[in-house]
């Protein structure tokens, strides 16, 4: 059968000749696109074509970042050792590097991670790569992109004597799994604005909140960006908010 385009309908037309004409008359298929996409006024056109860092939101407004921030850093004072368990896709894998390489220039120096082997492991969280962090000697996992449903492995690494943070950007099921902390835009209850960063995303505001934590400069987070474009893109998430900041 051959495809079909379904054009979508503008639900106003006066508001497409309005923003053509605020935007110095811009061509009036580009209005038409923006409106489409729910860009209607002047200011959201703006932050649109010019984002800029600054209208990030603050980390601390996701449900709990607070928790997570304060067991990371008890974990850099303590020097304990530490394991970043991430995901075998991309932004599993640019995860793991993010916060690998912020927690190694951070204090914790020996910092190691684990990516699942996907015939090995599977998905996730599961208990061998939670025996193999024990093996390491972890008395923290942090784990991205992955965990929110894993409620069984969270109280497996319970019982053999480790914390877990939790930082992960899918959907939870009916129950949360018992672990340190859990940030995590699409949990209930979570007042975060913006609920579409990838997991490398959540890695990234997780290394904002410890930086502002330690009254350290949030510029020291800038070079992270690379990975976070590149999880952005590769985890087909919207590219519009944050994920365009």
């Amino acid at each position: 059968m051959a495809p079909r385009w379904i054009l979508r309908e503008v639900p106003n037309d006066a508001a497409v000749d309005a923003l053509a004409e605020r935007l110095n008359d811009l061509p009036d298929a580009l209005a038409r696109t923006l409106v489409l996409r729910g860009i209607d006024t002047f200011d959201t056109a703006k932050r649109f074509f010019r984002p800029t860092l600054t209208a990030s939101h603050d980390p601390f407004l996701m449900r709990g970042m607070d928790a997570a921030v304060d067991r990371i850093v008890q974990a850099i004072d303590s020097d304990e050792t530490v394991v970043v368990y991430g995901d075998y896709d991309v932004d599993g894998t640019t995860a793991t590097a993010l916060m690998t390489r912020f927690l190694r220039s951070s204090g914790l120096p020996k910092t190691t991670y684990f990516v699942p082997n996907r015939f090995k492991n599977g998905y996730g969280l599961s208990p061998g790569g939670i025996d193999e962090c024990y093996a390491r000697g972890a008395t923290l996992i942090v784990a991205l992109d992955c965990g929110v449903t894993a409620v069984e492995e969270a109280k497996y690494a319970r019982k053999l004597g480790i914390d877990l943070v939790i930082c992960d950007h899918h959907k939870p099921g009916d129950e949360l799994p018992d672990v340190a902390a859990l940030p995590d835009p699409k949990q209930p209850d979570c007042e975060y604005p913006f609920k579409e960063l990838s997991g490398c995303g959540i890695g990234f505001k997780v290394i904002q909140a410890v930086l502002q934590r330690q009254g350290r400069s949030s510029a020291e987070a800038l070079p992270y960006l690379d990975l976070v474009a590149v999880s952005t893109a590769a985890d087909i998430v919207d590219l519009d908010g944050e994920n365009r900041d």
